[in-house]
């Protein structure tokens, strides 16, 4: 089931974005790439103006579509039209807490979470660990005592005039 997120009042209800950060649309679509690649969902999320014209295409990828209103618009605006014209509302989740907003998808037959509830699954899935972060074979912690050990052995790059990438 894909999500139509109003994407302004989700930022609102994360503790470690801030509506005032000139990136905080960025930062939010990168919370929701990892969610989406994760959770195998297709998203659309929607801003307020914010962004440079065509600037949504380039932050739009596979599971993530992105769309800024034009400044003759607002997201809710977007998100109404969104809804209203969408041919399968039962099939789709959208995520806000505008009240006038969510009573048009409620009435279209779209799921609603409010955006502090799925903050808050956002940052469950997201505070998940990896695999590879979870098995300490993977991604092994080394002792001050092993990284001298490995130093003696490979040498310090220190004295290097170039650096490996």
């Amino acid at each position: 089931m894909p999500y139509l997120i109003d994407g302004h009042n989700l930022i609102g209800q994360l503790p470690d974005i801030d509506l005032a950060d000139p990136n905080d649309e960025v930062k939010l679509i990168l919370k929701l790439r990892s969610f989406a690649a994760r959770q195998n969902k297709q998203i659309t999320v929607v801003f307020d103006n914010g962004m440079p014209a065509g600037f949504d295409r380039r932050l739009s990828n596979g599971p993530v579509r992105v769309r800024f209103a034009s400044s003759q618009s607002s997201a809710d605006e977007i998100l109404k039209q969104m809804i209203r014209a969408n041919r399968n509302p039962s099939g789709w989740t959208f995520v806000s807490s505008d009240i006038e907003v969510t009573n048009i998808a409620k009435r279209s037959g779209m799921n609603v979470i409010r955006a502090e509830h799925f903050a808050k699954i956002l940052q469950q899935t997201l505070k998940k660990a990896s695999p590879i972060e979870e098995d300490p074979k993977r991604n092994p912690q080394l002792s001050e005592h092993e990284i001298e050990e490995w130093l003696t052995i490979f040498g310090d790059d220190e004295d290097d005039d170039f650096l490996l990438f």
